[in-house]
């Protein structure tokens, strides 16, 4: 079965870390430009990060750039969304994304919560 799984989300206060993972069963990342995006209640779907094929190049929302690290272990078929300096305003359900021409997949999202 073709699957992406997010895992790692959870409830942090303000200032503290998560590194989300991006997990692929079914076929391999190798191919593929992983993106994460997240959605807050009552917002649209935004872009976050994203990483090329190769992990050569990578991207950043400003809202969350010298915060967020993306990186990719193509060996273990994940890509990880490290996250510090949390900020209430994080808080939202974060899906991972894998692109290419051979197909686009989305994963289920994982709930990350900032709160005092």
């Amino acid at each position: 079965q073709v699957q992406l799984v997010e895992s790692g989300g959870g409830l942090v206060q303000p200032g503290g870390s998560l590194r989300l993972s991006c997990a692929a069963s079914g076929f391999t990342l190798d191919y593929y430009a992983i993106g994460w995006f997240r959605q807050a209640p009552g917002m649209e779907r935004e872009g976050v990060s994203c990483i090329s094929s190769n992990g050569g190049s990578t991207y950043y929302a400003d809202s969350v750039k010298g915060r967020f690290t993306i990186s990719r272990d193509n060996a273990k078929n994940t890509v990880y969304l490290q996250m510090n300096s949390l900020k209430p305003e994080d808080t939202a359900v974060y899906y991972c994304n894998a692109a290419s021409y051979r197909g686009t997949y989305w994963g289920q999202g994982t709930q990350v919560t900032v709160s005092s």
